[in-house]
């Protein structure tokens, strides 16, 4: 049985707040996670693997729905932004990346801030098959769930004070999705 600040109402939540990040990337779901996984570890910590699997199907699901929405619409969508055209180098390139190794590929932009959505558009985009991206979609997702899970769980450890550590897990985890964004990028000449 799940502990009273950690029911299945709650778990249901969580999982319909990362998917719905995944899919609008304006929701931290990176935090939110951490956030849940200190609560976790504070009440029951078995119930990390509930929070864990919670976090990974959520992140499952919405890149699921982002990878379909744009193989079914991508075209479309792509003629009405111009960075987003198949035929741009660009793409070329991450199909390319994604086909040389693409679990790695995969988890490598679920990790990095900002680049799960390029990646998944173009592979969407490029026509990467659906059944090779429904598998290793499993691990990019087990990955990231896996990076704020423990960052929700170390804030936990090491801070004595629940909502200190809780303030702490959501700092570092918007530290790690959001600094590396804000950081110009240097271009190699």
């Amino acid at each position: 049985m799940v502990a009273d600040d950690l029911g299945w109402v709650h778990l249901v939540v969580l999982v319909a707040v990362i998917a719905f990040g995944a899919v609008v990337p304006v929701v931290p779901t990176g935090p939110t996670l951490a956030a849940a996984a200190v609560l976790a570890h504070d009440e029951a910590p078995w119930e990390l693997l509930l929070v864990l699997a919670a976090g990974w199907l959520g992140a499952y699901l919405g890149d699921c729905v982002v990878f379909v929405v744009f193989s079914a619409t991508g075209g479309r969508v792509a003629d009405k932004v111009p960075w987003l055209r198949a035929d741009r180098p660009a793409v070329t390139r991450m199909r390319t990346r994604i086909e040389e190794n693409d679990v790695a590929a995969m988890t490598v932009s679920r990790l990095i801030p900002a680049g799960r959505l390029p990646v998944l558009i173009a592979a969407a985009l490029s026509g990467y098959p659906w059944h090779r991206f429904a598998v290793t979609c499993v691990f990019s997702a087990g990955a990231w769930a896996v990076l704020y899970v423990g960052i929700g769980v170390l804030g936990g450890a090491v801070v004595p004070s629940n909502t200190v550590a809780l303030i702490a897990a959501v700092v570092v985890a918007f530290a790690v999705g959001v600094v590396p964004k804000a950081m110009p990028r240097r271009h190699a000449t």
